[in-house]
């Protein structure tokens, strides 16, 4: 593990596999630099891959208040140590923290965005302020509601499944980044596409689905048409979960 400064001082965490290219992973809610392992070392004999701790996760720092702008620094701060450019792979809400970056002129030499959650066909924008209801129920010491109420309101998880994962060996780590569900709802926002946004990036883009599920199928074929130079792929039989089995031969293929 290494770290590296970001520009308003944070100190971001981050662990480095292979030579090569190289390549950043971006993760979403829920998530630290250890879900992206799997996929970095399927990768290593490639190219360089950074697996990252976002601010507030892990070993990473955190510095209030929150911006998504300070997230985009942190990206910053890790294609300088990658050697001033790097291809980037997000990752649901990093999905979307990838493409914002992008938007914003970082050297992102080539984007691969895994289910990037956007409302389109028929799914309505999501009107509530869930990032301020996030920061409430962190505020009162309400961590295991703030779990519950971003796994039901926001991902869409059936209560009686919400309820069986109460007792999960991985909910105490749930807990304990549940601040940063707060950074995820605000980097989500209502979920509506950003045309604007996504017509200002000319990155060579390949959008990503996992084929099982018919929200997050539209959501990368619309991201797809709109963005200026990108691709739409669908893997059938997969979800929202990154198999690297499946998506290393995907990744290679697109940034070689």
């Amino acid at each position: 593990m290494q770290k590296v400064l970001s520009k308003d001082g944070t100190a971001i965490a981050f662990d480095r596999f292979g030579e090569g290219q190289p390549l950043i992973l971006v993760v979403g809610a829920f998530n630290d630099r250890s879900t992206g392992t799997p996929l970095a070392q399927s990768l290593a004999s490639q190219f360089t891959v950074y697996t990252y701790d976002r601010r507030g996760r892990g070993d990473s720092g955190d510095t209030p208040p929150y911006a998504i702008e300070r997230e985009i620094e942190d990206l910053e701060a890790l294609i300088a140590q990658a050697g001033g450019s790097a291809a980037v792979f997000g990752y649901s809400s990093g999905a979307l923290l990838a493409l914002k970056a992008a938007a914003k002129g970082l050297p992102i030499t080539r984007l691969v965005l895994y289910d990037p959650p956007y409302a389109v066909n028929g799914h309505a924008p999501q009107a509530v302020d869930h990032a301020g209801q996030l920061a409430e129920l962190v505020a009162a010491g309400r961590r295991g509601d703030a779990v519950e109420y971003f796994q039901s309101r926001i991902v869409g998880i059936p209560e009686e499944v919400v309820a069986q994962l109460r007792r999960a060996p991985f909910r105490p780590a749930l807990e304990a980044i549940a601040h940063t569900l707060v950074y995820d709802a605000t980097i989500l926002g209502d979920m509506s596409l950003p045309t604007d946004l996504l017509r200002s990036v000319t990155t060579p883009t390949l959008v990503i689905a996992g084929g099982t599920n018919p929200f997050m199928t539209a959501a990368a074929n619309a991201v797809a048409a709109t963005l200026p130079n990108a691709d739409a792929r669908i893997l059938e039989g997969q979800t929202h979960d990154i198999d690297p089995s499946v998506l290393s031969p995907v990744l290679k293929g697109f940034l070689s």
